[in-house]
């Protein structure tokens, strides 16, 4: 999975849905650690700037 930067707003929604604890919020950003992420799509599901989609 990947997060789109430019469209996220460091709301902090995709942390609280990832069953891997993969996603961490920084001051600025979203990031989500790919070799934890499980690639369920939990996370896309509820970002409501849909900012993450599948790894390119």
């Amino acid at each position: 999975m990947y997060i789109n930067q430019h469209l996220c707003d460091v709301c902090g929604t995709c942390v609280s849905v990832c069953p891997v604890d993969a996603i961490e919020v920084f001051e600025t950003q979203v990031v989500i650690d790919n070799d934890v992420c499980i690639s369920c799509g939990k996370c896309a599901q509820v970002c409501p700037a849909r900012a993450i989609g599948d790894a390119l």
